[in-house]
């Protein structure tokens, strides 16, 4: 399935959850679409599902990217509506990566000043950035824990969340928390769309 030049919208946003979009096939491209929405607007659903989204502009406010599946956002800009949290990823254990940002742009609204890269919904939740441009909305800390949580308690000891190369005032590697990671330019050789994809590489099947 290919998204081109779409728009998709969910226009609740008094309360509560208002998915925009709803993935659970394998092999998705959304391809310069806006992707718009408040809490939970792309839902990345299903184990073993992967997903591209190359150069779209995806807004929201809580959780705003969340779900399960292999998901890289390449070119994108991620725009942040309240003060709240990016991803909440569920990274099931057995999946080796979760989802990768390429090159993102990471945006707000004016009087947004305290976000987070993202909290895991799940214990194994993975959550990578590389060479990602953060405005000052985003927190030093960058991630968060997600305490409270009694069916998955302290699930900052098995998320896996790192950056490389991050740049833009949101860009404070030395502040992160203790249990995210920096990674080394021999850590990001591995984060290729054959590697991430499972030998499926969608910039060969995009169609223009």
């Amino acid at each position: 399935i290919q998204f081109k030049n779409v728009t998709i919208q969910n226009t609740w946003c008094e309360k509560g959850q208002a998915v925009a979009l709803h993935v659970e096939g394998d092999r998705f491209i959304a391809e310069d679409c806006n992707i718009l929405g408040c809490q939970d607007t792309v839902y990345t659903a299903n184990e073993g599902s992967r997903q591209y989204y190359l150069n779209c502009y995806i807004e929201g406010t809580t959780d705003f990217i969340f779900g399960e599946a292999t998901a890289v956002f390449k070119d994108c800009e991620i725009h942040s509506l309240k003060d709240s949290y990016i991803t909440a990823a569920a990274t099931p254990q057995n999946q080796a990566y979760g989802y990768v940002f390429l090159n993102a742009e990471l945006t707000a609204e004016d009087t947004v000043t305290k976000v987070y890269l993202g909290r895991p919904w799940r214990p194994h939740a993975k959550t990578v950035f590389i060479d990602a441009k953060m405005g000052a909305h985003i927190l030093p800390d960058g991630w968060y824990h997600w305490p409270g949580d009694k069916m998955f308690p302290n699930k900052e000891k098995t998320a896996y969340y790192a950056e490389y190369n991050s740049k833009g005032k949101g860009a404070n590697p030395a502040s992160r928390v203790g249990w995210s990671h920096q990674l080394s330019k021999e850590d990001v050789k591995k984060y290729t769309l054959e590697n991430i994809f499972k030998g499926w590489i969608p910039n060969k099947v995009i169609i223009y």
